[in-house]
Order: structure tokens, then sequence, then C-alpha cells
């Protein structure tokens, strides 16, 4: 009995350690109080401000710019990527083990290594940093996380069911199209989505990429921002509204797989 309450307590703990930030930053957009802490009475001016994009524009810059990054990033990885788990799990068991063992490499690397590596890549390349820079050191980081999400979905899947769609006459294309695929689009989704976060999120690997072409992030201005004394308090509805959607979607997405499930 003892043990269960402390797993709970534990528990509820670690949620509210988790949460509490970004509760604080959902509570604070609504109201007008230009210093976080500071409860000057419920309002939506914050929201209104936000939305008046010629009172902050290159905030506003700086979001599109992310939101683009991060869905040309996780769309071109989450088709690398699944691309690569197939060609990973059709290898030999030794091989298999071996290519595992490089994808992992790039995750348990340093942000930072990899900002640098790419950084003097570019450079030696003679590439003129930019948005197509930042957009290549996206999927170069994100392709990896793709293919852990969809491994586990096809060791899952029974491996006669391919061999089967082409004994009945369909064409390797049409098997891995609707036999494939569909087994393992939740891991695909998945990786789309993890993908889609971490590139929002970055800003060690975006800030050695971004060139000095006055292209700029939401991790980027904040970073300067926060650098001149203080946040612009719009960043707060507008990471608020980051999260809604997120929150939403991930909703949306575990009701259709657990609906899956049930079918």
């Amino acid at each position: 009995m003892v043990k269960k309450v402390l797993e709970q307590v534990y528990l509820w703990v670690l949620l509210i350690l988790l949460y509490a930030p970004i509760a604080i930053i959902v509570i604070y957009s609504f109201t007008e109080a230009k210093v976080l802490g500071n409860w000057t009475g419920f309002s939506l001016k914050l929201y209104e401000s936000l939305m008046n994009t010629g009172a902050h524009h290159s905030l506003m810059n700086a979001f599109v710019n992310t939101i683009a990054i991060a869905l040309i990033a996780a769309t071109v990885s989450t088709l690398l990527g699944s691309v690569a788990a197939i060609g990973i799990f059709n290898l030999r068991a030794r091989s298999r083990k071996a290519m595992g063992f490089i994808n992992t490499i790039p995750i348990l690397n340093g942000d930072i290594i990899t900002g640098i590596s790419l950084f003097l890549l570019f450079v030696s390349l003679g590439i003129t940093q930019g948005f197509t820079t930042v957009v290549l050191a996206h999927i170069t980081f994100c392709t990896p996380y793709v293919v852990l999400s969809v491994l586990p979905r096809l060791k899952q899947m029974n491996p006669n069911l391919y061999e089967a769609a082409l004994d009945l006459g369909a064409t390797p294309m049409q098997a891995l199209w609707k036999v494939i695929m569909p087994e393992i689009r939740p891991g695909m989704i998945s990786g789309f989505l993890l993908a889609l976060t971490i590139s929002i999120d970055d800003f060690a690997v975006t800030v050695f990429t971004i060139g000095n072409q006055g292209l700029e992030t939401l991790s980027t201005y904040i970073y300067a921002d926060a650098r001149k004394g203080g946040l612009t308090p719009e960043l707060r509805p507008l990471s608020a509204l980051i999260f809604v959607v997120i929150l939403v979607m991930l909703i949306i997405i575990n009701r259709r797989a657990g609906k899956e499930k049930q079918v």
C-alpha cells in the first residue's frame, strides 16, 4: 500500500515538474503584464498584439520561417527515414545491427558538434548559408529519429505479407505501397511529429547553419531577444498557441490509433 502511494506521489511530482512551466506560460498569456509573474488582470491584448503583424513583424517572420523549415524537414526526413528503415530491416542480422548502431550515433552526438560539423561542411563546399542550409541540417538530424520510429512497426509486421502480395501478382512497388506502407504508417506519423517538434525546438544546429543573411527562426529570435535583457511578451501567447495545436494533434492521432486497434 505504501509503495503504491509513493509511486503515485512520484508520478504526480514528475508530471507537475514537466507541465508547470508550460501552465505558467499559458496562464500569463492572458494578462497584459510585460513581466512574467506580474498578474495585472485578465486580458487578451497580448493575443491581439500578436495578431497585429505590423507591430511584431520580425517575430511573425521568425515564426513563419520556423514552421516552413520544420514542415519541409519533417516531410523529407519522414520519407528518407521510412525508406532507410525498410532497407535496414531487410539487411542480414549482423549488417542490421551495424546500421542500427550507425543510425544512433547522430542521436547520441551533441547538437553543438553536429552544428559545427555541418557548418564546416557547408563552408568547405562554398555553400552560402541561409534557408536551404538550415533545412538540410534539420533533415540530417531528424532522419535518424524517423528511422527509430518506423523500425519497431516493421518488426511487428508479419514478414510473410510482402511475399504473399508478390505471389498474388503485385509488383514490388504495389506491395510496398499497399502492404508495407499501411503497416508502418503509425510509425511514420510518430516520426513526422517527432521530427517536426525537434526541428521547431532546435537552436544549436540552426545557429551554426543560419548564416548572416538576416534569416531568423523562433529559437534564434528568442536567444537574441533574451540577450537584450528580456523577452517579448507576445512570445507567451505564441508559445501557448503552439502547445495547444500540438496537443490537439496528439489527441486526434491517439484517438485514431485507438480506433484502428479496436477494429
